[in-house]
């Protein structure tokens, strides 16, 4: 799909919340011929029971406020059920506080997704409980630019 180095089509700069204010990180979007790089690497995530952390990509366009109400939910412009939202990514998984994922997805183009926002919840996505996951609270926030 990808070919040498590159930089990214897209990138969203990971804040924690003023609950969360350590977690940080990046996650770059990388477009391909017929799918989508995503890689994300993110510190300081708090521990939780199972160690998983809901990661979707949101319709909101914007993380400012408490408990980010602006980024609305999972950005899905096709209507289907979750887990089939157009955002709907795999649980990243903390090891020690710190995350780092890579997954390719067909759902969706980079230029779909700018100007959304990328979301950490709280809670591990169980991938039936309509409309979300039920991953918890919102934890963390980024909007995804161009690069």
């Amino acid at each position: 799909m990808l070919r040498g180095n590159r930089n990214p089509d897209a990138e969203a700069i990971i804040k924690g919340s003023e609950e969360y204010p350590s977690i940080y990180g990046k996650v770059l979007f990388f477009q391909g011929k017929d799918a989508v790089l995503v890689h994300a690497e993110v510190i300081g995530l708090p521990h939780n029971e199972t160690g998983f952390f809901g990661f979707h990509i949101h319709e909101g366009t914007d993380c400012r406020g408490v408990g980010f109400p602006d980024t609305g939910g999972h950005l899905n412009p096709q209507k289907n059920p979750h887990p089939l939202h157009m955002g709907d990514l795999p649980p990243l998984l903390s090891c020690d506080g710190n995350a780092l994922m890579t997954v390719r997805t067909c759902r969706f183009r980079v230029k779909e997704i700018i100007g959304r926002t990328v979301i950490i919840h709280y809670g591990t996505d169980d991938f039936r409980t309509q409309p979300s996951g039920d991953s918890g609270k919102k934890i963390a926030c980024g909007i995804i630019s161009r690069e």
